[in-house]
């Protein structure tokens, strides 16, 4: 039996912390679905086109063998819609503190309820990337900071080109 995990998240942008908990996943599972998320309501830094590449290459960048049991779709609405379209069995979260353990309950007690069929599993960053969240990166950006410490490298040149624009 082949055992599918469902990694969703907006990849806006990738971070060393998405790279965690990818690696943790593969750790679990036989197949990953990296899942990038679309929501009309938010303005991302990157557009869906711009974080596909980065999945992509971040993908890439995890070798022949890992890269060949990971997928990337993009999907809009609920996930555990699209990961039960995607087939898969779980669902990754990744937990760097307690505000995320409280919120990630919340959301899995709900999807729970909304497909009892797609279980979710919890997975702790690792000590060197669970202080890095998309969202510090991209003000760490968008106020000229050196995000190299935080993203793969082709995300810090897509940051880099996004910058200079």
């Amino acid at each position: 039996m082949t055992r599918t995990a469902f990694f969703p998240g907006t990849f806006d942008p990738v971070t060393n912390g998405h790279v965690d908990l990818l690696r943790q996943a593969l750790r679990v599972a036989d197949k990953v679905v990296v899942a990038i998320g679309v929501n009309p309501g938010k303005s991302p830094m990157f557009t869906l086109a711009e974080r596909k590449a980065m999945v992509a290459g971040t993908i890439k960048a995890l070798g022949r063998k890992d890269a060949a049991r990971v997928t990337s779709i993009h999907f809009e609405g609920l996930a555990v819609d699209a990961a039960r379209t995607a087939g898969a069995d779980f669902i990754v979260r990744g937990l760097r503190d307690a505000k995320d353990f409280d919120y990630e309950m919340q959301m899995a007690a709900m999807n729970a309820t909304l497909a009892a069929d797609i279980a979710t599993v919890f997975l702790p960053a690792s000590p060197s990337a669970r202080h890095i969240t998309a969202t510090l990166v991209r003000q760490i950006a968008n106020m000229g900071g050196d995000v190299t410490p935080f993203v793969p490298a082709n995300v810090a040149k897509a940051i880099a080109r996004q910058r200079a624009r």
